[in-house]
């Protein structure tokens, strides 16, 4: 398969249109098993139809998108999707949604009980166990959402901008809980969102995507360890980096970053 490296855990090569529109145009990247990559770019760019086909539920219209040497395909793997709305199912507890995916993957019974506890504890729902959706708040529901998503032995993990709705604090309070998670539970992680300081905060990595046909105008590695401090020199050096590269290919001059 011409493009594809043996190490990657996923790797796109793809173009993708939708008659004569060009969504994507030759779209290239890869991320090695246990990233972290967030993906920014304007609106209109395609970034849902990259996680649809990322997610194998959409098949590009030229090239690949492999997870593990394999075309995406959720009927083969386990893939995981975090929506920007909390998905949670409102005839179930908390307990019973953060074990659905690990239900259905046939996972004994021992194995769900531990895992479950272990990640409830992690997010900060201990107590909440037996609660039903409408009974908590929306960022609580969230977190059941993210629990559900890493409890399982994901291939892949999907995130579509799952903070946009939450308040600054909870949404400050959340990416600390997915990095927690995340470290807690390796996982190979690809999270979209519009926010470049939510990303240099979050990411190994972060791609830029240019305007349709979106191609990617920069791949810009986060060497900074966790915790992150988005007040020292490095992380607004970097942020404002990625400012410059996302409206770059738009040839005006940047914004201020609130305003993004």
């Amino acid at each position: 398969m011409h493009g594809y490296a043996p190490t990657a855990k996923v790797d796109v090569d793809a173009t993708h249109r939708y008659g004569q529109l060009v969504v994507h145009e030759q779209l290239k990247f890869s991320v090695a098993a246990n990233e972290f990559i967030c993906i920014c770019g304007p609106s209109g760019c395609g970034k849902t139809t990259l996680l649809d086909m990322l997610a194998g539920i959409l098949k590009p219209s030229q090239g690949h998108v492999l997870i593990d040497g394999i075309q995406a395909n959720p009927k083969q793997q386990s893939i995981s999707f975090v929506f920007q709305e909390p998905s949670t199912f409102p005839w179930l507890t908390v307990r019973e949604n953060v074990a659905t995916g690990l239900k259905i993957n046939g996972a004994r019974r021992e194995e769900i009980e531990a895992k479950v506890g272990d990640i409830i504890r992690i997010v900060g729902l201990i107590g909440f166990e037996g609660y039903y959706p409408h009974q908590i708040s929306g960022g609580m529901k969230q977190r059941v959402a993210i629990a559900r998503a890493f409890a399982t032995d994901a291939d892949l993990i999907l995130m579509d901008e799952p903070f946009v709705s939450l308040d600054q604090p909870t949404r400050e309070r959340m990416q600390r809980e997915v990095l927690d998670i995340w470290r807690h539970r390796k996982r190979t992680v690809i999270f979209v969102t519009h926010n470049l300081e939510e990303a240099v905060y979050l990411a190994d990595r972060v791609l830029i995507l240019s305007v349709k046909p979106a191609r990617i105008v920069a791949d810009l590695p986060v060497p900074l360890p966790h915790p992150r401090d988005p007040l020292s020199a490095e992380f607004t050096e970097i942020r404002s980096e990625c400012v410059r590269l996302l409206h770059a290919p738009e040839g005006g001059d940047a914004p201020p970053f609130g305003s993004i």
